[in-house]
Protein backbone atom coordinates (compact mmCIF):
# COMPACT_ATOMS: atom_id res chain seq x y z
CA UNK A 1 0.00 0.00 0.00
CA UNK A 2 2.52 2.50 -0.57
CA UNK A 3 4.63 1.50 2.42
CA UNK A 4 6.94 4.24 3.76
CA UNK A 5 9.91 1.91 3.77
CA UNK A 6 13.24 0.81 2.19
CA UNK A 7 11.49 -1.28 -0.38
CA UNK A 8 8.59 1.10 -1.21
CA UNK A 9 10.81 4.13 -1.64
CA UNK A 10 13.42 2.03 -4.08
CA UNK A 11 10.50 1.03 -5.84
CA UNK A 12 8.94 4.70 -6.32
CA UNK A 13 11.83 5.85 -7.23
CA UNK A 14 13.01 4.09 -9.90
CA UNK A 15 9.68 3.56 -11.76
CA UNK A 16 10.62 4.17 -14.68
CA UNK A 17 13.66 1.31 -15.15
CA UNK A 18 12.62 -1.30 -12.95
CA UNK A 19 9.99 -2.97 -15.45
CA UNK A 20 13.43 -3.48 -17.82
CA UNK A 21 15.82 -4.20 -14.76
CA UNK A 22 13.63 -6.95 -13.40
CA UNK A 23 11.76 -8.38 -17.05
CA UNK A 24 14.55 -11.13 -17.86
CA UNK A 25 14.49 -11.86 -13.73
CA UNK A 26 10.20 -12.61 -13.81
CA UNK A 27 10.68 -14.69 -17.00
CA UNK A 28 13.40 -16.64 -15.33
CA UNK A 29 11.86 -17.19 -11.93
CA UNK A 30 8.17 -17.48 -12.73
CA UNK A 31 5.87 -16.84 -9.57
CA UNK A 32 2.63 -17.37 -9.12
CA UNK A 33 0.17 -15.05 -10.31
CA UNK A 34 -2.94 -13.61 -8.31
CA UNK A 35 -5.53 -11.59 -9.38
CA UNK A 36 -7.18 -8.41 -7.78
CA UNK A 37 -9.63 -6.61 -9.38
CA UNK A 38 -10.32 -2.33 -9.72
CA UNK A 39 -13.74 -1.27 -10.07
CA UNK A 40 -14.53 2.39 -11.13
CA UNK A 41 -16.18 4.85 -13.40
CA UNK A 42 -14.92 4.64 -16.50
CA UNK A 43 -16.73 5.75 -18.79
CA UNK A 44 -19.50 8.82 -18.42
CA UNK A 45 -19.27 11.87 -17.06
CA UNK A 46 -17.14 11.17 -13.98
CA UNK A 47 -14.76 8.92 -16.04
CA UNK A 48 -11.66 11.31 -15.55
CA UNK A 49 -11.52 10.37 -11.58
CA UNK A 50 -12.34 6.52 -12.20
CA UNK A 51 -9.63 6.73 -15.01
CA UNK A 52 -6.94 8.34 -12.71
CA UNK A 53 -8.08 5.61 -10.37
CA UNK A 54 -7.44 2.96 -12.46
CA UNK A 55 -3.84 4.49 -13.27
CA UNK A 56 -2.98 4.70 -9.80
CA UNK A 57 -4.11 1.17 -9.33
CA UNK A 58 -2.01 -0.26 -12.16
CA UNK A 59 0.79 1.61 -11.34
CA UNK A 60 0.71 0.32 -7.71
CA UNK A 61 0.67 -3.37 -9.06
CA UNK A 62 3.59 -2.23 -11.73
CA UNK A 63 5.63 -1.35 -8.75
CA UNK A 64 4.84 -4.34 -7.10
CA UNK A 65 5.52 -6.75 -9.73
CA UNK A 66 8.96 -5.20 -10.54
CA UNK A 67 9.95 -5.62 -6.83
CA UNK A 68 12.39 -9.27 -7.08
CA UNK A 69 11.36 -10.38 -3.10
CA UNK A 70 7.75 -10.94 -3.91
CA UNK A 71 6.03 -13.93 -3.44
CA UNK A 72 3.36 -13.36 -6.28
CA UNK A 73 2.86 -11.41 -9.42
CA UNK A 74 -0.14 -9.41 -9.46
CA UNK A 75 -2.67 -8.85 -12.11
CA UNK A 76 -5.10 -6.36 -11.44
CA UNK A 77 -8.83 -6.91 -13.33
CA UNK A 78 -10.48 -3.90 -14.19
CA UNK A 79 -14.03 -3.30 -14.37
CA UNK A 80 -16.09 -0.48 -15.25
CA UNK A 81 -19.29 0.86 -13.03
CA UNK A 82 -20.46 3.63 -14.71
CA UNK A 83 -20.75 5.46 -11.57
CA UNK A 84 -24.63 3.45 -11.55
CA UNK A 85 -25.57 1.18 -8.72
CA UNK A 86 -26.89 -1.56 -11.21
CA UNK A 87 -23.98 -2.02 -13.18
CA UNK A 88 -22.19 -1.68 -9.70
CA UNK A 89 -24.21 -4.61 -8.73
CA UNK A 90 -23.37 -6.91 -11.91
CA UNK A 91 -19.35 -6.01 -12.05
CA UNK A 92 -19.04 -6.65 -8.66
CA UNK A 93 -21.21 -9.68 -8.36
CA UNK A 94 -18.68 -10.89 -11.46
CA UNK A 95 -15.49 -10.67 -10.06
CA UNK A 96 -16.98 -11.78 -6.20
CA UNK A 97 -18.01 -15.02 -7.78
CA UNK A 98 -14.76 -15.62 -9.55
CA UNK A 99 -12.71 -17.55 -7.43
CA UNK A 100 -9.88 -16.32 -8.32
CA UNK A 101 -9.97 -13.14 -8.16
CA UNK A 102 -8.92 -12.50 -4.02
CA UNK A 103 -9.76 -9.01 -3.72
CA UNK A 104 -11.17 -5.96 -4.50
CA UNK A 105 -10.12 -2.07 -4.88
CA UNK A 106 -13.80 -0.40 -5.65
CA UNK A 107 -15.74 2.48 -6.39
CA UNK A 108 -15.59 5.94 -6.94
CA UNK A 109 -19.02 6.68 -6.62
CA UNK A 110 -20.91 6.25 -2.97
CA UNK A 111 -24.54 5.22 -5.00
CA UNK A 112 -22.60 2.36 -6.26
CA UNK A 113 -20.52 1.43 -3.74
CA UNK A 114 -23.09 1.23 -1.33
CA UNK A 115 -25.76 -0.93 -3.45
CA UNK A 116 -22.72 -3.23 -3.67
CA UNK A 117 -21.29 -4.14 -0.06
CA UNK A 118 -23.82 -6.62 0.64
CA UNK A 119 -22.29 -8.16 -2.13
CA UNK A 120 -19.11 -8.75 -0.87
CA UNK A 121 -20.30 -9.87 2.42
CA UNK A 122 -22.10 -12.53 0.44
CA UNK A 123 -19.40 -13.79 -0.89
CA UNK A 124 -16.73 -13.16 1.52
CA UNK A 125 -14.90 -11.16 -0.85
CA UNK A 126 -12.39 -8.36 0.80
CA UNK A 127 -12.07 -4.93 -0.27
CA UNK A 128 -10.79 -1.52 0.35
CA UNK A 129 -12.46 1.25 -1.34
CA UNK A 130 -10.26 3.50 -2.48
CA UNK A 131 -12.92 6.89 -3.04
CA UNK A 132 -16.93 6.70 -2.01
CA UNK A 133 -17.47 9.20 1.09
CA UNK A 134 -20.83 7.94 2.08
CA UNK A 135 -20.01 7.02 5.91
CA UNK A 136 -23.05 4.46 5.46
CA UNK A 137 -20.67 2.45 3.48
CA UNK A 138 -18.49 0.79 6.27
CA UNK A 139 -20.82 1.97 9.10
CA UNK A 140 -24.44 0.87 8.30
CA UNK A 141 -23.06 -2.78 8.35
CA UNK A 142 -20.49 -4.18 10.26
CA UNK A 143 -19.03 -6.39 7.46
CA UNK A 144 -15.65 -7.38 8.02
CA UNK A 145 -15.02 -7.84 4.06
CA UNK A 146 -15.38 -3.80 4.31
CA UNK A 147 -12.96 -1.45 4.31
CA UNK A 148 -12.26 2.54 3.33
CA UNK A 149 -8.65 4.07 3.32
CA UNK A 150 -11.08 7.46 2.32
CA UNK A 151 -12.49 9.32 4.65
CA UNK A 152 -15.96 9.88 4.82
CA UNK A 153 -18.06 13.00 4.22
CA UNK A 154 -18.83 13.57 7.72
CA UNK A 155 -15.55 15.94 8.60
CA UNK A 156 -15.35 17.59 5.27
CA UNK A 157 -19.23 19.70 6.52
CA UNK A 158 -17.87 19.87 9.89
CA UNK A 159 -14.53 21.94 9.01
CA UNK A 160 -16.88 23.63 5.86
CA UNK A 161 -19.04 24.64 8.42
CA UNK A 162 -17.03 26.03 10.81
CA UNK A 163 -14.55 27.84 7.87
CA UNK A 164 -17.81 29.22 6.68
CA UNK A 165 -18.69 30.69 10.00
CA UNK A 166 -15.67 32.13 10.69
CA UNK A 167 -15.40 33.87 7.33
CA UNK A 168 -18.69 35.37 8.19
CA UNK A 169 -21.44 33.92 6.34
CA UNK A 170 -24.56 33.37 7.31
CA UNK A 171 -27.01 33.14 4.65
CA UNK A 172 -26.71 29.74 2.85
CA UNK A 173 -28.76 27.46 0.45
CA UNK A 174 -28.21 24.09 -0.46
CA UNK A 175 -28.04 22.10 -3.73
CA UNK A 176 -27.11 18.34 -3.43
CA UNK A 177 -28.20 15.65 -5.85
CA UNK A 178 -30.89 13.12 -4.68
CA UNK A 179 -28.76 10.23 -4.66
CA UNK A 180 -27.78 8.73 -1.40
CA UNK A 181 -24.73 10.85 -1.70
CA UNK A 182 -26.07 13.91 -2.27
CA UNK A 183 -28.91 13.31 0.89
CA UNK A 184 -26.25 12.50 3.03
CA UNK A 185 -24.29 15.45 2.01
CA UNK A 186 -27.17 17.98 2.45
CA UNK A 187 -27.71 16.10 6.08
CA UNK A 188 -24.75 16.85 7.29
CA UNK A 189 -24.12 20.33 6.02
CA UNK A 190 -27.78 21.45 7.39
CA UNK A 191 -26.66 19.92 10.78
CA UNK A 192 -23.47 21.38 11.28
CA UNK A 193 -24.52 24.87 9.72
CA UNK A 194 -27.59 25.15 12.08
CA UNK A 195 -24.84 24.32 14.80
CA UNK A 196 -22.64 27.17 14.11
CA UNK A 197 -25.80 29.76 14.33
CA UNK A 198 -26.35 30.35 10.58
CA UNK A 199 -29.49 30.29 8.55
CA UNK A 200 -30.75 28.01 5.91
CA UNK A 201 -32.76 29.57 2.95
CA UNK A 202 -33.73 27.01 1.18
CA UNK A 203 -32.50 23.23 -0.15
CA UNK A 204 -32.69 21.88 -3.41
CA UNK A 205 -32.18 18.41 -4.84
CA UNK A 206 -31.99 17.70 -8.57
CA UNK A 207 -31.08 13.97 -10.03
CA UNK A 208 -27.48 13.86 -10.78
CA UNK A 209 -27.92 14.21 -14.61
CA UNK A 210 -30.12 17.26 -14.80
CA UNK A 211 -28.94 19.16 -17.40
CA UNK A 212 -31.22 22.52 -17.04
CA UNK A 213 -31.27 24.27 -13.76
CA UNK A 214 -33.29 27.35 -14.50
CA UNK A 215 -36.25 26.39 -12.52
CA UNK A 216 -34.30 26.49 -9.17
CA UNK A 217 -31.68 29.07 -10.09
CA UNK A 218 -34.73 31.33 -10.26
CA UNK A 219 -35.89 30.34 -6.90
CA UNK A 220 -32.39 30.41 -5.42
CA UNK A 221 -31.89 34.12 -7.07
CA UNK A 222 -34.95 34.98 -5.38
CA UNK A 223 -34.06 33.79 -2.25
CA UNK A 224 -30.49 35.58 -2.75
CA UNK A 225 -28.32 33.63 -0.46
CA UNK A 226 -24.80 34.61 0.29
CA UNK A 227 -23.51 31.18 0.00
CA UNK A 228 -24.34 27.89 -2.32
CA UNK A 229 -23.15 25.02 -0.33
CA UNK A 230 -23.39 22.12 -3.20
CA UNK A 231 -23.40 18.60 -2.53
CA UNK A 232 -22.48 16.23 -5.65
CA UNK A 233 -20.28 15.33 -8.12
CA UNK A 234 -18.21 17.37 -10.66
CA UNK A 235 -20.61 16.88 -13.78
CA UNK A 236 -23.84 18.25 -11.61
CA UNK A 237 -21.52 21.30 -10.12
CA UNK A 238 -19.47 22.39 -13.56
CA UNK A 239 -23.18 23.42 -14.68
CA UNK A 240 -24.48 24.42 -11.59
CA UNK A 241 -21.48 27.06 -11.44
CA UNK A 242 -21.80 27.77 -15.49
CA UNK A 243 -25.78 28.40 -14.93
CA UNK A 244 -25.50 30.49 -11.74
CA UNK A 245 -23.46 32.78 -14.00
CA UNK A 246 -25.82 32.84 -17.15
CA UNK A 247 -28.68 34.09 -14.33
CA UNK A 248 -26.33 36.53 -12.55
CA UNK A 249 -26.16 34.71 -9.47
CA UNK A 250 -23.10 36.09 -7.57
CA UNK A 251 -23.61 33.51 -4.33
CA UNK A 252 -20.08 32.06 -2.83
CA UNK A 253 -20.18 28.78 -4.24
CA UNK A 254 -18.58 25.83 -0.84
CA UNK A 255 -18.24 22.42 -2.29
CA UNK A 256 -17.13 19.05 -0.67
CA UNK A 257 -15.14 16.43 -2.03
CA UNK A 258 -17.08 15.49 -5.04
CA UNK A 259 -15.88 18.43 -7.04
CA UNK A 260 -12.40 17.87 -6.19
CA UNK A 261 -9.66 17.54 -8.92
CA UNK A 262 -8.68 19.22 -11.79
CA UNK A 263 -12.10 17.74 -13.85
CA UNK A 264 -14.06 20.45 -12.02
CA UNK A 265 -11.89 23.19 -12.79
CA UNK A 266 -11.57 22.11 -16.37
CA UNK A 267 -16.18 21.73 -17.18
CA UNK A 268 -16.52 24.74 -15.91
CA UNK A 269 -13.41 26.71 -16.52
CA UNK A 270 -10.54 28.32 -14.74
CA UNK A 271 -12.31 31.81 -14.76
CA UNK A 272 -16.14 30.38 -13.32
CA UNK A 273 -14.51 28.08 -11.17
CA UNK A 274 -11.71 30.59 -9.39
CA UNK A 275 -12.47 30.92 -5.80
CA UNK A 276 -14.79 28.21 -5.42
CA UNK A 277 -13.86 26.51 -1.90
CA UNK A 278 -14.21 22.93 -1.37
CA UNK A 279 -13.22 20.26 1.63
CA UNK A 280 -11.40 17.42 0.94
CA UNK A 281 -10.10 14.64 3.47
CA UNK A 282 -6.76 14.78 2.18
CA UNK A 283 -3.55 17.60 2.07
CA UNK A 284 -2.25 18.04 -1.47
CA UNK A 285 -0.18 15.79 -3.28
CA UNK A 286 2.74 17.41 -2.79
CA UNK A 287 2.67 17.54 1.24
CA UNK A 288 1.73 13.71 1.20
CA UNK A 289 4.31 11.15 2.89
CA UNK A 290 4.96 10.26 -0.65
CA UNK A 291 3.39 12.17 -2.60
CA UNK A 292 6.70 13.54 -4.71
CA UNK A 293 7.61 9.79 -5.29
CA UNK A 294 3.75 9.11 -6.20
CA UNK A 295 4.06 12.01 -9.00
CA UNK A 296 7.47 10.93 -10.35
CA UNK A 297 6.34 7.25 -10.66
CA UNK A 298 3.07 8.06 -11.82
CA UNK A 299 4.75 10.07 -14.78
CA UNK A 300 7.28 7.98 -15.35
CA UNK A 301 4.82 5.31 -16.37
CA UNK A 302 3.61 7.84 -19.24
CA UNK A 303 0.22 7.82 -18.27
CA UNK A 304 -1.84 11.23 -19.87
CA UNK A 305 -4.27 11.41 -17.73
CA UNK A 306 -4.42 12.90 -14.15
CA UNK A 307 -4.61 11.14 -10.81
CA UNK A 308 -7.12 13.18 -9.93
CA UNK A 309 -7.87 13.51 -5.81
CA UNK A 310 -8.73 10.39 -5.35
CA UNK A 311 -5.71 8.54 -7.44
CA UNK A 312 -3.30 8.25 -4.92
CA UNK A 313 -5.92 6.65 -2.37
CA UNK A 314 -6.48 4.14 -5.27
CA UNK A 315 -2.52 3.61 -4.89
CA UNK A 316 -2.33 3.23 -1.59
CA UNK A 317 -5.92 0.59 -0.79
CA UNK A 318 -3.87 -1.65 -4.34
CA UNK A 319 -0.63 -1.61 -2.61
CA UNK A 320 -2.51 -2.92 0.92
CA UNK A 321 -4.35 -5.44 -0.10
CA UNK A 322 -1.17 -6.92 -2.17
CA UNK A 323 1.01 -6.30 0.68
CA UNK A 324 -1.78 -8.40 2.65
CA UNK A 325 -1.73 -10.97 0.18
CA UNK A 326 2.08 -11.19 0.67
CA UNK A 327 2.11 -11.38 4.29
CA UNK A 328 -1.06 -14.21 4.55
CA UNK A 329 -1.20 -15.58 0.93
CA UNK A 330 -3.97 -15.57 -1.53
CA UNK A 331 -6.75 -16.57 0.65
CA UNK A 332 -10.02 -14.22 1.00
CA UNK A 333 -10.68 -15.24 4.53
CA UNK A 334 -6.97 -14.76 5.62
CA UNK A 335 -7.12 -11.47 3.57
CA UNK A 336 -10.05 -10.05 5.29
CA UNK A 337 -8.82 -10.99 8.95
CA UNK A 338 -5.28 -9.53 8.43
CA UNK A 339 -7.02 -6.22 7.19
CA UNK A 340 -9.30 -5.85 10.09
CA UNK A 341 -5.77 -5.16 12.65
CA UNK A 342 -4.76 -2.56 10.06
CA UNK A 343 -3.01 0.09 12.80
CA UNK A 344 -0.85 2.74 11.88
CA UNK A 345 0.37 1.36 8.05
CA UNK A 346 2.71 3.77 6.51
CA UNK A 347 1.79 4.60 3.20
CA UNK A 348 2.19 7.83 0.24
CA UNK A 349 -0.84 9.20 1.87
CA UNK A 350 -0.39 9.17 5.74
CA UNK A 351 -1.06 6.40 8.38
CA UNK A 352 -3.45 3.80 7.73
CA UNK A 353 -5.62 2.71 10.94
CA UNK A 354 -9.19 1.28 10.17
CA UNK A 355 -11.49 0.84 13.31
CA UNK A 356 -13.77 -2.01 13.87
CA UNK A 357 -16.17 -1.28 10.96
CA UNK A 358 -13.15 -0.82 8.42
CA UNK A 359 -12.83 2.58 8.44
CA UNK A 360 -9.34 4.52 7.82
CA UNK A 361 -9.98 7.22 10.79
CA UNK A 362 -6.43 9.30 10.05
CA UNK A 363 -7.44 11.18 6.79
CA UNK A 364 -6.93 15.16 7.67
CA UNK A 365 -9.52 17.54 6.42
CA UNK A 366 -7.81 20.43 4.39
CA UNK A 367 -9.29 23.07 2.94
CA UNK A 368 -8.82 24.16 -0.75
CA UNK A 369 -9.60 26.73 -2.77
CA UNK A 370 -9.29 27.06 -6.52
CA UNK A 371 -6.93 29.80 -7.66
CA UNK A 372 -6.04 30.88 -11.40
CA UNK A 373 -6.95 27.40 -12.70
CA UNK A 374 -5.32 25.09 -9.95
CA UNK A 375 -6.91 23.99 -6.51
CA UNK A 376 -4.91 25.20 -3.64
CA UNK A 377 -4.58 24.99 -0.03
CA UNK A 378 -6.38 28.04 1.60
CA UNK A 379 -3.42 28.86 3.82
CA UNK A 380 -1.55 28.94 1.16
CA UNK A 381 -3.84 31.05 -1.31
CA UNK A 382 -3.69 35.14 -1.94
CA UNK A 383 -7.20 35.12 -0.44
CA UNK A 384 -5.59 34.62 3.02
CA UNK A 385 -3.65 37.81 2.35
CA UNK A 386 -6.55 39.72 0.77
CA UNK A 387 -5.41 39.97 -2.40
CA UNK A 388 -8.00 38.38 -3.80
CA UNK A 389 -11.31 37.78 -2.05
CA UNK A 390 -14.19 35.64 -1.80
CA UNK A 391 -17.93 36.10 -2.87
CA UNK A 392 -20.40 38.11 -0.99
CA UNK A 393 -18.17 38.35 2.11
CA UNK A 394 -19.79 40.42 5.05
Amino acid sequence: MGTISKRGLAALAVASVLPLAFGSFSAAFAKDKVKIAFVGPLTGAISPHGIGGRNSAELAVKLMNAEPNTKYEYELVVLDDECKPNVGVQVVTKIASDRSIIAAIPHYCSATAIATVDIFNRFKMPMVVWAAVLPEITYAKKYPEVHRVSGILIGQNRIGAQFMKARGYKKFVSFADSTDYGKSMNKYFTQFTLENGNEILGSFSVPPDQQDLSAELTKIKELNPEVIYFGGLTPLGARLRTQMAKFGINAQLEGNSGIMGDAFVNAAGPELAEGTLTFFDSPPLSKMPGGKMFADAYKAAGYSEPPEAYGPFAYVATRLVMETIEKVGPDRAKVTTDLGDVKDRPSIVGPVTFDDHGQNITPLTTSYVVQDGKWVVWEESEYVSGKRKLKNLP
